[in-house]
């Protein structure tokens, strides 16, 4: 695979690192900023909504500029907000940063997406997209743990400078290994908004929105599952969420792989698998051994679904894919949200806790829903599939 894949994962790893790492620093963020911990919250729902927000608007504004260009300009904007979040003298300023930031992660996997496949082989497109994913899954591996170490020690502006860091690096790896698009069409931002007239590429990001939204509404509340239910300690959780964090990079690459083999049948099947996933932890959560394996396994069904539903939709977006990619990666955040907002009704109700994983594994299989009629639209009209990929 070409090196400039591992460059748009370099910034895929700060980007994800950036996005997770608050959610451990909430606390001394409040404290250092005379703001409760639910205020300090909201710097996560913010971010959220920029990604929702930025990510469309962003790609759009910028449609004219080439692909390449507009890569190193959104790294350079990600750094620039990490580094307003390391100086950021008030809430509202470090609030604003976020929201940068936010911008930036949303265009840049929308554009990044299209770059990665245009750098590859057709049969090789899905594999592609996983690659540059990867440096998501890793971030939670590896970026998240070590940033929260970080902040706790030194400070959650530390955490936030080391991130800068990363951004500057990725910043240079993106300018000197990505290639300009080769042959690139210049197109218009009439164009960019035409590719949105499919039903198919709004059933695509419908899937994304029900199939992945499965993911928060379960994952949100991990934490006090696997305390208040499976009666794990407080200080098992984080060891146990690195077995979520393997199984994210396991089931990112082998999906991509599969994807380019059958995108249809690869993502009925992810989608499938990650249902059920959702479903067994509904009985596993009651069993230490049973819940830990359920959480690996999640964590590959969760990323499994990545590479082919970011590729369906540059698939049915084929002649203006840009725009259509980057509203995708603002569908991940919107069913992340909702996820999340469901899981809390969920909580709050007589089901209570232990029921978190029967609604997670029901919005996922709304989502599958939604994929198995979109794959039956291809089969009615097959000649209107045109795009790259096998269905």
């Amino acid at each position: 695979m070409p090196l400039a894949l591992y460059a748009l994962a370099a910034t895929a790893f700060g980007i994800g690192t950036s996005e997770f790492v608050i959610m451990g620093l909430l606390i001394d963020v409040g404290r250092d900023l005379g703001v409760t911990i639910p205020v300090a919250g909201l710097l996560i729902s913010g971010y959220a909504l920029g990604v929702v927000v930025g990510a469309p608007l962003l790609t759009m504004l910028t449609s004219g500029l080439p692909r390449k260009k507009l890569l190193v300009w959104l790294t350079a904007l990600f750094t620039l907000g990490n580094l307003l979040c390391a100086l950021a003298p008030d809430y509202s300023t470090l609030m604003a940063a976020r929201v940068v930031t936010a911008f930036a992660h949303g265009a840049f996997f929308g554009v990044g997406s299209v770059v990665a496949t245009s750098l590859v082989p057709k049969e090789k497109q899905a594999m592609a997209i996983a690659i540059m994913f990867t440096g998501l899954t890793f971030a939670n591996v590896l970026g998240v743990p070590l940033g929260t170490f970080i902040g706790q020690a030194y400070g959650w502006r530390a955490t936030f400078w080391a991130v800068t860091a990363i951004g500057v690096l990725a910043f240079l790896a993106t300018a000197f290994l990505v290639p300009a698009v080769r042959n690139e069409a210049r197109l218009s931002l009439r164009a960019e908004i035409g590719a949105m007239a499919s039903v198919q590429v709004w059933l695509g990001l419908l899937i994304t929105v029900l199939g992945f939204g499965g993911v928060f509404t379960a994952f949100t509340y991990i934490a006090p599952i696997l305390t208040q239910v499976s009666g794990f300690a407080e200080g098992a959780v984080a060891p146990l969420l690195l077995l979520f964090g393997a199984g994210l990079v396991i089931g990112n690459l082998v999906a991509g792989k599969l994807a380019d083999r059958a995108l249809m049948p690869t993502l009925i099947g992810s989608l499938v698998f990650l249902s059920a996933a959702l479903a067994l932890l509904t009985w596993t959560q009651h069993s230490q051994v049973a819940v830990a394996v359920t959480i690996f396994v999640l964590g590959a069904a969760a990323f499994g679904t990545v590479p082919p539903l970011q590729m369906r939709v540059l698939q049915k977006a084929s002649g203006a894919p840009s725009l259509a990619s980057a509203a995708n990666i603002a569908a991940f955040n919107l069913g992340n949200a909702g996820g999340a907002a469901l899981g809390a009704l969920v909580l709050q109700s007589r089901l209570g806790l232990e029921a978190v994983g029967w609604a997670a594994a029901l919005v996922t299989a709304s989502g599958l829903a939604v994929a198995l009629w979109s794959w039956a639209l291809d089969r009615r009209t097959p000649l209107a599939a045109t795009a790259p990929g096998r269905t």
